[in-house]
């Protein structure tokens, strides 16, 4: 039996099993997808927002404020990149000014940093922002986070630290018993002490499995472009219009990786797994987008996509245990800004919800740094030399678009945390990220993960079952590296 039993292994379970992990306690993770932070938490907006916008005195407020002011040394442990560049929210029409002062009220109620510019103090900072723009509000703290690696690190130290992760498995019936719960999955049968409730667009479907609840988990889906790598200069913050009812709106901002966001729509979807994107929907990003920036180059889009974000009918965060059963704690509902909020979040369960019930004990060995990785891009020419000098692999590019090398993904198949599909190198390293979108790596990539996991190139897949790049072989019992 384990003492606790996380259902979902996104950025919020991924943070959670790390902020157990400092604790004397067995800890299993069960995630339905091949790799952590496959749904939600990959397809956003990659924000660390400040905290402005969420109704006071709210759950939101609260873990989102909390979890921007960790999220400078959670990345340093985590090796992942912050870039605290700050946030404008633009008014471009004079009816526009009252919301944002009332932003600015709001602001202050949270205890965010923020200050209304004047339309040529915006110009000056954004020179390529719609001339016509009347004020904008600046939050310094918000910034940008490489949601892939937050994730993927977070557990990758939980793991380091003892958690033990399920992948591809997913929990078909709960049974409650009364001091344990019994799971059954779609590949065994497994027992603890604590159930923790994380499964994201699905975590009412869970509940629903351990008792009768009172919310909803409403799927609300996001579309948006990716814009090639454009330099530093076509815009410096993260840019947000007025948000209203539906959400932030139609955001302009650049990546970790050096591209850039456009979107996200908002729209209501009934099917939690419909991922789809459509052309009418992309039209409307890209004009509300060139309100904000009007010479943003959309020709230069490499990729669109979709997300789903987890809306509770509550209009909160769902961060509580069970009034009904002792031991069942749910953390549903962490829609925007659940990405900067999950440190937090991930704190206040084990520190609060978790460890004083069931007396847990802080480990003496715990570390909360994942072993460190090598950069190459961000070394200087000499040190570049020494490095492929060392391991010749650090000069072999894989990726060309992203200059990814061999060595890169060399290290992170090595590592404790599991890498069984090409999308999982991809959301590590990059590799067919870039303009060409894996035609040029896909083939090494995926050689690379059937060696290391001892398969042939027929049994990898792109993410999902049943996604697999190569179906046959051209000549039965040959292959050629």
């Amino acid at each position: 039996m384990k003492d606790i039993i996380i259902i979902g292994a996104g950025v919020v379970g991924s943070f959670i099993a790390r902020s157990l992990s400092r604790y004397e306690t067995s800890i299993l993770v069960i995630e339905k997808e091949n790799d952590v932070g496959n749904v939600t938490s990959m397809a956003n907006s990659a924000i660390a927002h400040s905290g402005y916008d969420p109704e006071p005195n709210s759950r939101k407020a609260y873990f989102n404020v909390r979890g921007n002011r960790m999220m400078k040394q959670v990345c340093e442990e985590l090796d992942a990149p912050f870039d605290q560049c700050g946030t404008l929210t633009v008014a471009i029409e004079d009816e526009q000014l009252p919301m944002l002062h009332e932003l600015l009220e709001r602001a202050k109620k949270n205890d965010v940093p923020a200050t209304l510019l004047t339309p040529e103090e915006v110009k000056k900072i954004e020179p390529n922002i719609n001339p016509e723009v009347k004020a904008a509000l600046l939050c310094p703290t918000g910034g940008l986070i490489d949601p892939f690696l937050l994730c993927t690190r977070a557990m990758e130290n939980a793991v380091d630290n003892g958690v033990e992760l399920h992948l591809g498995e997913e929990v078909l019936s709960i049974l409650p018993n009364d001091d344990h719960f019994h799971v059954h999955t779609s590949k065994g049968d497994y027992e603890c002490k604590t159930l923790i409730n994380a499964a994201g667009l699905h975590s009412d479907d869970i509940a629903k499995m351990v008792e009768e609840i009172d919310w909803k988990i409403n799927a609300r889906k996001g579309e948006y472009y990716v814009l090639n790598h454009l330099g530093p200069s076509i815009v410096n913050h993260v840019l947000f219009p007025l948000p209203s009812s539906k959400g932030k709106g139609i955001l302009v901002t650049r990546t970790t990786g050096g591209t850039y966001l456009v979107g996200p729509s908002s729209e209501w979807d009934e099917d939690k797994e419909d991922f789809s994107s459509d052309s009418a929907t992309l039209k409307r990003v890209a004009a509300e987008a060139k309100t904000l920036v009007p010479t943003l180059p959309m020709q230069d889009s490499i990729r669109v996509f979709a997300g789903l974000r987890a809306t509770p009918s509550t209009h909160d965060f769902i961060i509580e245990e069970s009034k009904k059963v002792k031991g069942f704690i749910n953390v549903a509902g962490i829609e925007s800004p659940g990405l900067v909020s999950s440190p937090a979040i991930g704190e206040y369960v084990a520190d609060t919800l978790v460890a004083p019930k069931m007396n847990l004990k802080k480990k003496e060995n715990y570390s909360p740094y994942v072993k460190p990785y090598i950069h190459p891009l961000e070394l200087t020419e000499k040190e570049q030399e020494e490095l492929i000098k060392k391991n010749p692999h650090y000069g072999h590019i894989v990726c060309a678009c992203e200059k990814v090398t061999l060595g890169e993904i060399e290290d992170v198949l090595s590592r404790s945390l599991p890498v069984n599909t090409v999308k999982a190198v991809k959301k590590r390293t990059r590799a067919g990220f870039g303009r060409c979108q894996g035609w040029y790596c896909t083939p090494k990539v995926l050689d690379l993960i059937a060696k290391n996991t001892g398969k042939t190139p027929l049994d990898i897949n792109y993410d999902k079952d049943g996604s697999a790049i190569c179906i046959a072989c051209t000549k039965e019992g040959e292959r050629h590296d």
